[in-house]
């Protein structure tokens, strides 16, 4: 399995507790116009800590079925119990899903023997392709090289996202195995790209898919100068995206476009006034507002 180019980790739009449907495809349907590679419903992004596992089905379900094939899917079906990623793995497996993420254990901080056995058990017992998701700020621990390396022995593990705020960590991966990867940060996706990564999944795609597909495809084409102008431009969104925990920005920054309502399930809730200012005086400096 090839990956390769933007990866949007999809918001989950919420409308008076509920997940709002209508606004979901709009978000789906943009998407497929900004050309992106694919799509990850229900990741960090997803907020996919507060749904139902029957949301979260039901999330993942229903992105195949409206992407139809014009795109890959890459269903979040982690959990830091192997026995719920393989439940969750194989429903994402049964909807269509054509990959899993599949995040460090979080919270209980395994070994790296944990880690490796974890991520190995849930491929053989589902026969997903496996997105490995490097992310120690969230989840306490990281993946170790060694282990990343190990893993990649497997051909069902088929990349991994790096969001360890490393750019040396992709050249440790590849000098160690031939495995994909991906950045997990918008703002490293460029120099990510130009040690080796083959893309993106992205928060900021969510509103600028169409800008961030032309920005990594120039990357890859070795078209630095264009691709460094889009950064630059960009840069302020990526960072400001940021400025509370994730998704918090993303939802709002969608609610001042009007693309969905800027709906969160505690424990997250609406960002700061203050942020809010911020981030609007970005989105108008990047012309998205």
């Amino acid at each position: 399995m090839v990956l390769q180019g933007v990866y949007t980790a999809l918001v989950t739009p919420f409308c008076n507790g509920s997940v709002d449907w209508k606004a979901f495809e709009a978000l789906l349907e943009a998407q497929v116009a900004g050309k992106v590679a694919g799509v990850v419903p229900v990741g960090t992004t997803g907020e996919s800590p507060t749904l139902s596992t029957e949301e979260h089905i039901e999330v993942i379900a229903r992105t195949v079925e409206i992407i139809n094939g014009r795109c890959q899917v890459i269903a979040g079906s982690g959990a830091n119990s192997t026995e719920e990623a393989i439940h969750l793995t194989r429903e994402a497996k049964a909807a269509g899903a054509d990959a899993t993420l599949q995040v460090t254990p979080y919270y209980n901080k395994p070994t790296q023997e944990g880690i490796y056995r974890h991520f190995s058990t849930v491929a053989e017992k589902t026969g997903l392709p496996v997105v490995l998701y490097n992310v120690p700020g969230r989840a306490g621990v990281p993946i170790a090289t060694e282990t990343i390396a190990r893993l990649s022995k497997n051909p069902l593990m088929v990349a991994v996202k790096e969001a360890g705020g490393s750019v040396d960590r992709v050249s440790e991966i590849l000098d160690q195995c031939d495995i994909t990867v991906l950045s997990g940060d918008d703002s490293l996706t460029l120099p990510m790209i130009s040690v080796g990564a083959k893309g993106i999944i992205s928060v900021a795609s969510n509103l600028i898919p169409g800008e961030l597909s032309a920005m990594v495809e120039a990357a890859l084409n070795g078209d630095f100068a264009s691709a460094r102008a889009a950064h630059r431009k960009y840069y302020p969104l990526f960072r400001n995206l940021f400025i509370e925990s994730n998704p918090i920005p993303v939802k709002a920054a969608m609610g001042m476009t009007g693309a969905i309502t800027p709906e969160y399930r505690l424990p997250l809730c609406e960002m700061s006034a203050a942020h809010a200012e911020v981030l609007k005086k970005t989105l108008i400096d990047c012309g998205i507002l």
